[in-house]
């Protein structure tokens, strides 16, 4: 977590450097080809992402309306982690399956990450089919802090820019 924690500590290049840093955190933890992060506002109903590792494919967008399906049933019903290990898992509740083959993968970790007992994002974790066994969806659950943290400077750097401007 010390990377973390520098990444959070450096002025400058904000979110951003804190973002690289918790990617590289997940990468040494349970491993990723695609990462990108997804943040929620509740009284919009909407999502968006705010980074990716493949901007090429994955750009940093506006944001889109939040759907009811099987993932929101885990994530925000159950508040557990969601997996899918299969390009058919991922079909039945993604719409953009054709692009994450595409790019080499085909299972997905969702990392939900809760903050004063609310989902404000996640962790979106992409590798190849069957790449998220139990050992390694146990092992993410120790990125949570760290996810947290990262959501937390993002909206501190926004509030900031409202304050200012």
């Amino acid at each position: 977590m010390t990377d973390i924690s520098q990444a959070v500590a450096q002025a400058g290049n904000q979110p951003e450097t804190t973002f690289k840093a918790l990617e590289r955190l997940v990468d040494e933890t349970i491993g990723v080809k695609l990462f990108t992060l997804m943040e929620v506002d509740h009284e919009e109903n909407v999502a968006w992402r705010n980074y990716t590792n493949m901007p090429e494919a994955y750009p940093v967008l506006g944001k889109k309306p939040r759907h009811q399906n099987k993932w929101s049933e885990v994530v925000d019903g159950r508040r557990e982690t969601f997996v899918a290990n299969s390009i058919g898992e991922i079909a039945e509740v993604f719409d953009d399956h054709e692009l994450i083959r595409s790019l080499g993968c085909e299972s997905v970790l969702n990392l939900p990450i809760f903050i004063n007992g609310e989902l404000r994002g996640t962790l979106n974790c992409l590798h190849e089919a069957g790449y998220y066994t139990p050992e390694r969806v146990t092992a993410a659950q120790s990125l949570k802090t760290a996810g947290a943290l990262a959501f937390l400077l993002a909206e501190s750097i926004r509030n900031q820019g409202e304050h200012n401007g």
